[in-house]
């Protein structure tokens, strides 16, 4: 089964130095662009983190600091990756947890302004967990058959995490085979920011996930406490969910929009049950 695209869709996996999305960096990059006539473009890249790279990481996917030493930095390899990833959906294992979060926050280090409001994001892992309950090497060997060479390589987990969402849509039939049911069907909850620290609520507004002001909206708590927001711009958030806050601030401070006639016509008549 080939996937049903109307844009092209970017399959990706980070190797990183941690798993902190502020203050962790990349070390190497894979990228598997689909387009809608089903030909691919691949691009894999390892990349100096300008940090050390912590053991405890190096265990895991087998980068050490010796072999990134001479390699560029994100901030060099940034314009190509965005001119790679610019038109694209993005889709990848644990990506809307971490890869995509991450990504983000690397592209914003290096001056470019990054956000999803133009696309859709299909997390493979969350179908799997939903349907199996398994890892990204149990996944492979489950929907595709095959043992995962080369596992926690950048590469070989962007092929395989394809692989298996081809597979996914040819075994789960009540999975419609487009990208925003995919992208619905693949994310456990909507998000303001990456990270999870805003969430939107039922109405569609932002509310906080976390500390003393959790399950309020941003709104109501910058109105109740102005210095709040101040506070988590200084401290040590993601700069994309610095950025959603600062548009938030902005938004409640732009002058408000007068109501034509029809509108007050409109919301008479609704307020009433005119209609």
């Amino acid at each position: 089964m080939n996937l049903n695209l109307t844009k092209p869709i970017v399959f990706f996996d980070l190797e990183t130095t941690g798993v902190n999305i502020a203050t962790d960096k990349v070390v190497e990059i894979a990228i598997l662009k689909v387009f809608p006539n089903g030909n691919k473009e691949s691009k894999t890249w390892l990349v100096n983190p300008e940090m050390e790279i912590p053991q405890g990481s190096i265990d895991v996917h087998g980068i050490t600091n010796e072999k990134v030493a001479s390699e560029p930095t994100f901030k060099e390899l940034a314009p190509k990756i965005n001119e790679m990833i610019a038109d694209s959906d993005l889709a990848g294992f644990n990506s809307n947890r971490f890869d995509i979060p991450l990504l983000a926050e690397e592209l914003m280090r290096a001056g470019i302004d990054f956000d999803m409001k133009n696309r859709k994001a299909i997390d493979v892992q969350v179908i799997f967990h939903k349907k199996e309950q398994r890892t990204l090497s149990a996944g492979y060997q489950f929907y595709c058959g095959k043992e995962l060479e080369g596992a926690h390589g950048a590469e070989a987990d962007t092929n395989a995490t394809y692989e298996i969402l081809l597979a996914q849509l040819d075994k789960y039939t009540d999975i419609e085979n487009t990208v925003d049911a995919l992208s619905e069907y693949s994310t456990h909850g909507e998000r303001a920011d990456f990270a999870g620290f805003i969430l939107m609520n039922d109405k569609k507004q932002e509310v906080f996930s976390f500390g003393k002001y959790k399950g309020r909206t941003v709104e109501e708590v910058f109105t109740e406490n102005p210095g709040y927001n101040n506070w988590m711009q200084n401290a040590d958030f993601p700069l994309y969910t610095k950025k959603v806050l600062k548009e938030i601030k902005e938004r409640m401070s732009a002058p408000k929009k007068q109501m034509s006639d029809k509108e007050k016509l409109e919301a008479l008549q609704q307020k009433f049950n005119l209609r």
